[in-house]
């Protein structure tokens, strides 16, 4: 039940590890972040746990996904799904940065039902979404 410009002063960072830095170092009073940054950001020794305090976490959702056109051909959208789901992960750069949580692979997620916390989240917020 905060209310923005009662409780705290949205500050935009521009990214989740701008956000963790802000609040560590006390220039913002709070930050929305994903917690596999933060996790690797306390890996790394940017930040230390006794400098931050959650106050929420959400239900899991998906970090970074891809999508496909709705009117994409179905052979060309088969195409592009095995594409990602034959990426050859091992000793790429992406293997080092998303092994370490457990996310070094593509898996495939629907928007009906790993999204729904995304758009929970935008409805309590006044978020919509228009392509007028």
């Amino acid at each position: 039940n905060m209310v923005a410009g009662e409780d705290f002063e949205p500050v935009f960072s521009g990214k989740h590890d701008n956000s963790i830095l802000g609040v560590a170092n006390q220039d913002y009073q709070a930050a929305a972040v994903a917690n596999s940054v933060l996790n690797r950001m306390l890996r790394r020794d940017v930040v230390s746990e006794d400098q931050l305090v959650s106050l929420y976490k959400s239900q899991t959702f998906p970090t970074t996904s891809y999508g496909l056109a709705h009117n994409l051909k179905p052979e060309l959208q088969q195409k592009i799904q095995d594409a990602f789901f034959s990426f050859e992960w091992e000793g790429t750069a992406l293997e080092d940065e998303f092994s370490k949580s457990g996310e070094a692979q593509f898996v495939p997620i629907t928007f009906k039902n790993h999204w729904e916390v995304i758009r929970k989240i935008d409805s309590a917020n006044g978020v919509e979404y228009s392509c007028k």
